[in-house]
């Protein structure tokens, strides 16, 4: 089958491109890292499930499971059941409890495997929060619900509470009441407002500096039940300045998709080794596993120029799955499985796959192969010229 493809420009106009068919980055049989590393895992909607799309949940659970089960082959922790698997833009709390189960059932069978599962209040309709007990209650719902099934927390970014809170305090009392509850060390979860508007102003301020400061004040009241704190912020001065505050042992899980490589790999500065590094909790792991696998197994070898000559054809691709809008950026992550043929169809849930245009999954393509992370050349050929060909383009 011919590689060459006629895709289409940001312009309107269609150029001919051929695939490199070189050789894809593979994950080490046996990878062993210096990092934590969660990759936050999409969902496989179901496309044969007689549903609304826009309105219902339909999950592929078999396919679903098994693009866990390759993550952790490749020793990427699994982030479960987070914004990456469409939490709150169509995955609702019942669906995303079942996954959680599902999940965590998988990884016994694998020795070593990682699995942090998103809590929040989602299940809160969206005038039912009057004050903070409504969304500590809605907390602690799913925090006992997901510690019911042994699983370990991530205390995600709550609307309910960016919309009821009057400020910091209200914040300091939530999360203060939350964290002396939870069985074992938590994540906590920054999500900026370029990965979801509802989430504008959380901490208690607008100013992201002071923001920091409240978040900063619930780790330090509380360190040892926060094991770290994600923070997606798409702002690397910003997270290097948190991560050199945060109390000694308590981790920086890095959640910007624009420059994790450099975040990851670390400036050796500040007193403690979890102030001179970040950590990973990040959505484009799903879809660069395997490059993300071997460049994190290069630099437990201390080969730092290896880990950032793979990583760094990565950036251009993850920067522009994760383009303004950004919310939008899961389109992108299930293109790539796709593509790579770890999926059979293009669906997902709540018909997301409609959020991105030709144009930009062409130049997701482009970008992929440059990349080394088209696994199988033919397959991706023959399922972008099926795309192409439903949108009217002659490949």
């Amino acid at each position: 089958m011919s590689l060459t493809l006629n895709l289409p420009q940001p312009d309107g106009h269609l150029a001919r491109y051929t695939l490199s068919a070189r050789e894809a980055w593979g994950a080490p049989a046996e990878p062993a890292f210096n990092r934590i590393a969660y990759s936050a895992a999409h969902v496989v909607a179901d496309p044969l499930a007689p549903i609304d799309p826009w309105l219902q949940c339909a999950i592929d659970w078999d396919c679903t499971i098994a693009c866990r089960q390759r993550l952790w082959r490749m020793g990427l922790g699994v982030a479960e059941a987070m914004d990456t698997a469409q939490r709150g833009m169509g995955l609702d709390w019942p669906t995303s409890l079942e996954l959680i189960a599902r999940s965590l059932d998988a990884a016994r069978d694998v020795p070593g495997a990682r699995v942090a599962s998103g809590c929040g209040t989602d299940q809160l309709a969206p005038d039912a929060a009057h004050g903070v007990d409504d969304v500590i209650r809605a907390y602690e719902e799913q925090m006992a619900a997901i510690e019911k099934l042994g699983g370990r927390l991530i205390l995600m970014a709550s609307r309910a509470l960016a919309r009821v809170a009057r400020g910091p305090d209200d914040y300091l009392q939530v999360y203060g009441r939350l964290l002396r509850q939870a069985r074992e060390p938590v994540i906590l979860h920054w999500l900026g407002d370029m990965f979801d508007p509802a989430l504008a102003g959380y901490w208690g301020s607008a100013d992201v500096d002071r923001a920091m400061d409240t978040a900063l004040a619930v780790i330090g009241a509380n360190p040892a039940q926060v094991d770290g704190i994600k923070i997606s912020l798409l702002d690397k001065g910003r997270e290097i300045a948190m991560r050199r505050r945060l109390p000694p042992g308590v981790r920086m899980y890095t959640g910007d998709d624009f420059n994790y490589a450099e975040l990851i790999a670390g400036d050796g500065v500040g007193s403690a080794p979890t102030q001179r590094q970040s950590d990973a909790l990040l959505g484009i792991f799903d879809a660069i596993a395997p490059a993300a696998s071997a460049a994190l197994a290069a630099l437990a070898t201390h080969d730092r120029s290896r880990f950032h000559a793979i990583l760094a054809p990565t950036v251009p691709l993850s920067r522009h799955i994760f383009k303004a809008p950004t919310r939008f950026y899961k389109t992108g992550v299930v293109f790539m499985a796709w593509i790579n043929g770890h999926q059979d169809h293009f669906a997902m849930v709540g018909g997301q796959q409609s959020t991105r245009s030709l144009p930009h999954l062409a130049e997701l393509l482009r970008l992929a192969d440059e990349a080394g992370l088209i696994e199988q050349p033919e397959l991706a050929a023959r399922r972008m010229r099926h795309l192409l060909g439903l949108h009217g383009v002659d490949a």
